[in-house]
């Protein structure tokens, strides 16, 4: 592949085979003179160019758009991890480049001429062979090299360097059609005076950047057991007393069908790198199982997890299917003192788990919010809100949750009909 100065590697390598093309012995026994080669904006070409019979003859190179190339733009994708900053691959990028090809000429057919030999060129040359293309950035660094009007140019060093005849496609060089309108706002948009041209593109130039990246290493071996079957399928997840959100220390009951072999379940939560295996089961039977929340855990944020059963198939262990469970945090500092209404108004709150860094967290006391004092910036259970403005409730006691990435922690008891609000209640007094 070709690094970022590829498309300056196109742009000199076309440049001197053209010139290669006008010192060859066709064009010198035409008796024509000499031919200049640029690669430079029409406008300035315009400006440097000479008046009248001293104009002298000029072929221009430029390279007006450059687009991507729609059969490898997706190629390699994703390159980084989901952290954003894992380089897992290095997709090339891949472009295609739009050239201008205009000829200056002073003396009735001079230009015509030059034209037809620079296409003739194009024609005749549909493929650029690699080894043409090593040769000619080997010879940018040349001092003596008469094939560039400016042999001093600091650029041609990095580009000798560009690898364009290493990368895997081949550069090929294919006619374009421009329409009378899109001609004329082209050299509109130039600001200089119209002069025969041709278009053509070149595709395609892959730049890929060197970046160290990870990868995977060889499977040494494949154990494949094949089971008639289904082995085993999670349908349900029930949790204690109707809650929508688990609590740790809570009991949680899975249904599936053939579950009788299952060994233990792991709980998973790709934003934290969480991935923890719980055992024993029990009161296991082939439709269910049930398995306990550890009463405290360090590891264990509030957040939606995905459950899995490790069953026990033959000699080999196979995972099920995966159900979601939302763990809910917990106020652990009740009852809450009284609050005073004002503005603004502190509350400190006491957590279990604790919470991550970037979580998003809040305090509702009855309907009113309260966002962190500052955002989490280490694993902590001790949180400090700050109410901006709180009003009293009117001498009555309101639930009181604490929000953590949407979930709420408990305030209901659904094993009453209708449902009441039980847990951790806050007066606001006037």
């Amino acid at each position: 592949m070709s690094n970022a100065f590829g498309i300056s590697g196109v742009t000199a390598v076309l440049e001197s085979l053209l010139w290669s093309v006008y010192n060859g012995p066709d064009w010198t026994s035409s008796n024509l003179g000499s031919v200049t080669v640029t690669a430079v904006a029409p406008d300035l070409v315009q400006s440097n160019h000479g008046n009248g019979a001293d104009a002298g003859l000029k072929v221009n190179l430029f390279l007006h758009q450059v687009t991507f190339n729609a059969a490898w733009r997706n190629m390699g994708l994703p390159s980084l991890a989901a952290d954003g900053v894992t380089q897992l691959k290095n997709p090339p990028l891949a472009l295609d480049l739009h050239y201008l090809l205009t000829v200056y000429a002073s003396e009735d057919c001079q230009a015509e001429a030059l034209l037809g030999y620079a296409l003739q060129f194009i024609h005749e040359s549909p493929v650029l062979p690699r080894a043409q293309i090593r040769s000619v950035l080997a010879n940018l660094t040349n001092p003596t090299n008469p094939e560039f009007p400016s042999p001093t140019n600091p650029v041609f060093s990095p580009v000798s360097l560009s690898g364009i005849g290493d990368q895997i496609e081949m550069i090929k060089i294919t006619p374009e059609t421009l329409g009378r309108e899109e001609m004329a706002w082209l050299w509109t948009a130039l600001k200089a005076d119209y002069r025969p041209t041709f278009p053509f593109q070149v595709s395609v130039l892959l730049i890929q950047q060197q970046i160290p990246a990870v990868s995977a290493l060889p499977v040494l071996q494949r154990d494949i057991t094949v089971q008639s079957g289904l082995v085993g399928t999670l349908t349900q997840i029930s949790l204690p007393n109707s809650q929508p959100a688990a609590s740790l220390g809570d009991t949680v009951t899975v249904a599936g069908t053939s579950l009788g072999s299952a060994q233990s379940v792991t709980l998973s939560n790709a934003r934290f790198g969480v991935a923890l295996p719980l055992s024993p089961l029990t009161n296991g039977t082939d439709n269910s199982f049930q398995f306990s929340l550890p009463p405290t855990a360090t590891n264990l944020p509030a957040g939606v997890y995905l459950v899995s059963a490790q069953l026990k198939a033959g000699t080999a262990n196979v995972s099920t299917n995966s159900l979601p469970l939302a763990i809910a945090p917990q106020i652990t500092n009740v009852p809450l003192p009284a609050l005073k209404a004002g503005s603004p108004v502190p509350v400190a709150v006491q957590c279990s788990p604790d919470l991550f860094v970037g979580q998003q967290v809040s305090l509702l006391v009855g309907s009113q919010e309260a966002l962190l004092a500052a955002p989490i910036s280490t694993q902590s259970s001790a949180l400090q809100f700050v109410f901006k403005t709180l009003q009293s409730t009117g001498g009555a006691s309101v639930p009181v949750r604490l929000r953590v990435d949407g979930i709420d922690s408990p305030i209901m008891d659904m094993t009453q009909t209708p449902p009441v609000f039980s847990g951790p209640s806050v007066q606001v007094n006037p």
